[in-house]
């Protein structure tokens, strides 16, 4: 079992970017495939992305492919989430989760969540 710790969030100018990091603990994130996942008030939990377990290649849905950029660090045990060229929509909390699935792009998919970061970009 894995327990995941998010930071990073804030308010952010439309343009900018934000850096979110996930710290895990009581398993490695190599054992797991990772994703991060975003709710907007009055809205379903959205993917983000994801990196997978074997081979660590990153899935993006069009709405951030080529603005955010996941990573994980083994050696750290942490998972990142670099976003840039923030827009208004992107306003959410982001959660970290964590998939024993090897493509896991839904909710349903992921077994550990982290409580979540709030990012605000305003416009």
């Amino acid at each position: 079992q894995v327990q995941l710790v998010e930071s990073g969030g804030g308010l952010v100018q439309a343009g900018g970017s934000l850096r979110l990091s996930c710290a895990a603990s009581g398993r490695t994130v190599s054992s797991y495939s990772m994703g991060w996942f975003r709710q907007a008030p009055g809205k379903e939990r959205e993917f983000v992305a994801t990196i997978i377990r074997i081979g660590g290649s990153p899935i993006y849905p069009n709405s951030v492919k080529g603005r955010f950029t996941i990573s994980r660090d083994n050696a750290k045990n942490t998972l990142s989430l670099q976003m840039n060229t923030l827009k208004a929509e992107d306003t959410a909390v982001y959660y970290c989760a964590a998939s024993t699935k090897v493509f896991p792009t839904r909710v349903g998919d992921y077994e550990y969540w982290g409580q979540g970061t709030q990012v605000t970009v305003s416009s």
